[in-house]
């Protein structure tokens, strides 16, 4: 299969009533790359200049930390990325025998190692309504793992949500809405409740049907845990599975765990003027 490349800019600006003091920012902006996606090239600049440090955290995501030597009354992050991806739009997923039918039952060292990505929040709305999904005794476990993607978005509307945080599941299900963040979160604690391991990812989508490049944004979907098949991606708002189109930057167990851009000031509210996200994707040569 040939593979797509395509070239993101992604920029990130804050804006303050005066010069303040930064503090260390974390950026997660270089992409998870595996066997369907490729990092040909990077570039990653500060304005004003920063001290940049990289790191693996407990998920393996490449962070670096931005620590700045001045103050300023701009911020302005920008990544530059050239990937190949060969992702398939129509993935075939090897699941093992043994987990093919739902209920199943992880092996004990795979079950250890998904640790708290399988324990759900005491949420019985949440629960009642994941299970509702599940068809009988025995009943397919891609099946319903697709039933229980494209029923997010008969429960909950998608809204453009500026608001930082994510919303509860329970919250998402009885405001019937949410961001892509929120709608990704309400699969991930459904899928939980059922006991498979999901978290959450960070990242882009890139729709080559899109016209107006200035509409790019990043996005967040999930993953769950199926032995022999491994991570699989879904990604609720758009009722799609498998990875086609969409460029990881981090997995985490919650969506706030992995933002891309995150870091503090040393001022107060009113010295906060402004914050502007821009992301354009386009097909690479």
């Amino acid at each position: 299969m040939t593979a797509a490349t395509l070239e993101i800019l992604h920029r990130t600006t804050y804006r303050f009533a005066r010069p303040v003091v930064l503090h260390p920012h974390r950026l997660m902006l270089r992409p998870r790359e595996s066997h369907e996606l490729a990092v040909l090239d990077f570039q990653l600049t500060c304005s004003p200049s920063a001290e940049i440090a990289w790191s693996q955290d407990v998920f393996g995501n490449l962070c670096a930390t931005a620590s700045f030597s001045q103050m300023s009354a701009e911020l302005s992050i920008e990544s530059r990325l050239r990937v190949a991806s060969n992702a398939r739009p129509w993935p075939v997923f090897s699941i093992s025998p043994a987990a093919q039918t739902y209920p199943f039952v992880y092996e004990a060292q795979e079950a250890d190692d998904l640790g708290l990505l399988r324990l759900p929040a005491p949420d019985p709305d949440v629960a009642r309504w994941a299970h509702g999904f599940v068809a009988g005794p025995r009943t397919d476990t891609l099946s319903l793992l697709k039933d229980l993607n494209a029923g997010v978005l008969g429960a909950a509307l998608y809204r453009v949500r500026d608001e930082e945080g994510v919303q509860t599941a329970g919250e998402t299900l009885r405001l019937a809405s949410g961001s892509c963040r929120d709608l990704a979160a309400l699969f991930i604690e459904a899928a939980r409740q059922l006991g498979f391991g999901a978290r959450a990812v960070s990242g882009y989508m890139f729709d080559p049907d899109r016209e107006d490049r200035q509409a790019d944004t990043t996005h967040a979907w999930a993953e769950i845990y199926l032995p022999g098949a491994g991570w699989i991606t879904f990604d609720p708002t758009h009722n799609s599975v498998g990875a086609a189109g969409l460029i990881p930057l981090a997995v985490g167990r919650a969506n706030g765990q992995i933002m891309p851009v995150s870091g503090s000031f040393a001022g107060g509210a009113v010295d906060a003027l402004a914050m502007e996200v821009s992301v354009r994707i386009a097909p690479g040569g």
